[in-house]
């Protein structure tokens, strides 16, 4: 990683940190659309078991497990993780819910072949250079059992902030202490190379609106 990102990695580490600690539970509780959506998604699939990246403080990972599934929640603020094992503890989900404190920059912690589900609601489209997009994505592959799905959101460039604030480069802006990358369909496309790739759903979220893309891919047998 080179330095420029090393930083901008260490800078949005606290910037989250931070903003869960001062807005605890900041997203609410109930789930968003997306993970309503991926539900039924991996409940068709025949899924049991859920990885869910960037869970924060976890109203989705709490939705899967009410859902049924078996949910490995990862995220790399520690304080978004402590409010999550205290709601699953409050609604009598602990079993059904594991946690891990983890960066999508480093390989993920767990076997090949080993889940049968990912979800990541605007994970993707954190400051994250394309390359580490990519790594990202083979991980993913590496850890879903073939036929497995990934759905995942992201914000892209027909979004209003896209262009505006602190340009990182890489199509990385920065906006209110939140850098964000902005996809374009190439770079989804690039993403879904090797996967049947069968749904790139166009969605607006949030006060601004933003404007995001659901994307559902499945690993070949």
């Amino acid at each position: 990683m080179a330095e420029s990102e090393q930083e901008l990695a260490a800078a949005q580490r606290r910037h989250w940190q931070e903003t869960y600690s001062v807005h605890p539970g900041m997203y609410g509780g109930e789930p968003s659309a997306p993970a309503r959506h991926a539900a039924e998604v991996f409940r068709t699939a025949g899924a049991e078991r859920v990885l869910e990246l960037g869970a924060g403080h976890g109203r989705d990972t709490l939705h899967f497990a009410r859902a049924g599934f078996l949910v490995h929640a990862t995220d790399f603020s520690p304080t978004a993780l402590d409010q999550l094992r205290g709601a699953t503890q409050d609604q009598d989900l602990g079993d059904r819910v594991t946690t891990a404190v983890h960066d999508v920059r480093d390989p993920l912690p767990l076997p090949d072949d080993s889940v049968d589900a990912v979800f990541a609601h605007m994970l993707l489209c954190m400051a994250l250079s394309t390359q580490q997009l990519r790594d990202v994505v083979a991980e993913v592959r590496r850890v879903l059992r073939p036929g497995g799905v990934f759905v995942y959101t992201v914000r892209h460039t027909g979004d209003a902030h896209y262009g505006a604030g602190i340009a990182h480069g890489d199509d990385i802006y920065e906006h209110g202490g939140f850098a964000v990358h902005f996809f374009d369909r190439d770079l989804v496309e690039d993403l879904a190379v090797g996967w049947q790739l069968t749904e790139v759903h166009g969605f607006e979220e949030g006060d601004l609106p933003r404007q995001l893309w659901r994307v559902t891919q499945t690993l070949p047998r």
